[in-house]
């Protein structure tokens, strides 16, 4: 495999030439960067554990209760793959001004929805924003943070975990103090109308707006990846992204509902259980750094395996707090700190780097179309073999999959660092 040149960096809508750019500037842009995709995560996980009372109030069924838990992800896949390919020709910043003030809006009007009909249109238009901002962030780090694109995302995974940890606890003590569900549905709408100011003020174009394949080598650097984006890897990839959006969120839509129903456990406990695998998430900083080093693939049947013997525990197993709270982590860690850190950064390295906002959409479009279904999935089979039977089916043998979909990728037809295995 021909070897990566050193990282250099132009802009792609000011100048031709290159451009520098201080490392002040690129951590105060990266930190603020980080923080919008916090508060996108603890904006989707606010709904989780207040499903319960939502549904009490409205009289939603356990399937409708799961539509609306999981189906905005639809949003998320369909403006992945549209902000993915917006990316590669539109002003990056601009894209996710636009995408955090589009989910705040869906957030604003969840609280404010009469019925399911409108309530899935709010979560839709939120999770279309949240699709929005999410491409464009990973199209910023694969092309600003080239080389170290892995690392780059473990960090903003670590920004996600915190979100989802956060998320429960923050929603469920404003629920508390304000005495209605719809509390922290506002409150997390306004903040969000703030972020959106801040990184219009703060967050340096010379960041977003970066673009590495005319820099970063010449063009038979990457000789060795396939011209177009639609390929044997990306196809392998894609499969395994679809498995692991139905494995995180079919754990994640209902796992508070699960608790409370079988195992009798408080709306706190619940809560509290489901921040444990926003903390697990966080291990995502430690899984970018291995992905920057060792052969992804490994990394990914590492990640399906350790989250189906975690899931067949929690489901089949665990019936304490406390035994939760820490397979609640362990799931965490496995479905999203593995999977989600090295699915995202393996599918832009399975495309070329003019290509990079178009591999984000990709890889935003399969894990979210699996993760969009897979609440109506869960809830589905909870209906015809109760709720231990789903989580067998869905989450401990539906990821052996993914490790089958994972052998179709080879690395050698991808920009993997030079001291990845082979």
């Amino acid at each position: 495999m021909a070897s990566i040149p050193n990282e250099r960096v132009e802009t792609g809508t000011t100048t031709s030439g290159n451009v520098e750019i201080s490392p002040a500037v690129v951590a105060v842009g990266f930190g603020v960067l980080c923080l919008s995709y916090m508060l996108n995560a603890m904006d989707r996980q606010i709904f989780y554990p207040l499903l319960p009372d939502i549904s009490s109030e409205f009289g939603f069924s356990l399937e409708q209760g799961g539509s609306l838990a999981t189906g905005f992800t639809l949003g998320l896949a369909i403006a992945g793959l549209v902000g993915g390919f917006l990316t590669d020709r539109l002003s990056r910043r601009n894209i996710l001004v636009i995408a955090v003030l589009m989910y705040s809006v869906g957030t604003l009007g969840v609280p404010l929805a009469a019925g399911f009909v409108d309530m899935s249109a709010y979560r839709l238009l939120s999770g279309i924003g949240e699709g929005m901002h999410a491409a464009a962030v990973y199209a910023v780090l694969g092309a600003f943070f080239f080389h170290r694109r892995a690392v780059a995302a473990g960090v903003v995974g670590v920004a996600f975990g915190l979100g989802v940890f956060l998320g429960p606890l923050i929603g469920t003590q404003i629920v508390a103090s304000w005495g209605d569900w719809r509390g922290p549905f506002y409150v997390f709408a306004g903040i969000g109308l703030v972020m959106s100011v801040l990184i219009v003020t703060v967050v340096s174009k010379r960041l977003t707006e970066a673009v590495t394949g005319k820099a970063a080598g010449s063009p038979q650097a990457f000789d060795h990846v396939p011209a177009s984006p639609f390929n044997r890897n990306t196809l392998g990839l894609g499969v395994a992204c679809v498995v692991s959006g139905v494995v995180f969120y079919g754990f994640l839509g209902l796992y508070p509902t699960f608790l409370q129903e079988q195992h009798g456990f408080t709306p706190g406990q619940a809560a509290f259980a489901l921040s444990m695998a926003g903390f697990g998430a966080m291990m995502a900083l430690p899984a970018g750094w291995l992905g920057d080093r060792y052969d992804q693939r490994k990394l990914l049947a590492i990640g399906f395996v350790g989250a189906s013997a975690c899931t067949f525990l929690a489901y089949q197993v665990a019936t304490t707090p406390a035994a939760h709270y820490v397979l609640a982590f362990l799931i965490g860690t496995f479905a999203s700190g593995f999977l989600f850190t090295n699915c995202t950064t393996a599918m832009q390295r399975a495309v070329r780097p003019e290509h990079v906002g178009r591999g984000a959409g990709l890889f935003m479009l399969t894990y979210y179309v699996g993760a969009a279904f897979s609440g109506l999935l869960f809830a589905r089979l909870v209906g015809e073999f109760g709720w231990n039977g789903a989580g067998l089916w869905q989450l401990t043998v539906l990821p052996i999959v993914g490790v089958a979909a994972v052998a179709l990728v080879k690395t050698s037809r991808m920009l993997v660092p030079h001291r990845a295995g082979r």
